[in-house]
């Protein structure tokens, strides 16, 4: 393992209704690649070609995607919530390995409070790893809902609030601002 470039990393949290939990992320990412930090997005329920994926990759941001269904909040059947499960509980342990092999100064877990909150992965599991992970790497988590347990152990905790949002007067997500 090289030499971490952080000396304590901490944990992050970005959460609310609001637009721009992502972004902040991918915003953070490239601030550490530009201060030379290693640094690794893994993003769950996410496989949209977007630009800020493009441009990370650009920048030498290692990306792990693990897509889920087209529509994150549709109805499941109980089996489609169940091979979904599985797949994202791969999904979290190739995320634990990220964080526990200390190899990445940043680590962002895109979506993985959603994901949390929908009961797909186990909340404990998830603060078992940042109770464990290596003093120097930071981990960011993003999305809705995040766990009132996730909470209290970030040190950091951003709440992204709606107040207005063009989707409300009907414009589509547009290329190069959402996506």
């Amino acid at each position: 393992m090289t030499k971490p470039k952080l000396k304590k990393g901490l944990v992050q949290v970005y959460t609310g209704s609001g637009k721009g939990k992502t972004t902040a992320a991918f915003g953070l990412a490239m601030r550490a690649r530009g201060q030379s930090l290693r640094v690794c997005i893994i993003q769950f329920l996410k496989d949209k070609p977007s630009g800020e994926v493009a441009q990370a990759r650009k920048l030498g941001i290692k990306l792990i995607r693990f897509p889920g269904p087209s529509c994150p909040g549709c109805r499941l059947s109980r089996e489609q919530k169940s091979r979904l499960k599985r797949r994202l509980q791969r999904a979290f342990s190739r995320a634990k390995e990220t964080v526990m092999g200390g190899r990445y100064d940043l680590v962002v877990l895109d979506e993985l409070n959603f994901v949390l909150s929908q009961g797909l992965l186990r909340t404990k599991d998830v603060l078992a790893l940042l109770r464990e992970k290596p003093a120097h790497v930071e981990v960011v988590l993003t999305g809705r809902y995040a766990p009132k347990s996730v909470v209290r152990r970030a040190n950091l905790v951003t709440e992204m609030v709606e107040v207005k949002h063009p989707f409300q007067k009907g414009i589509k997500a547009r290329k190069g601002i959402e996506y």
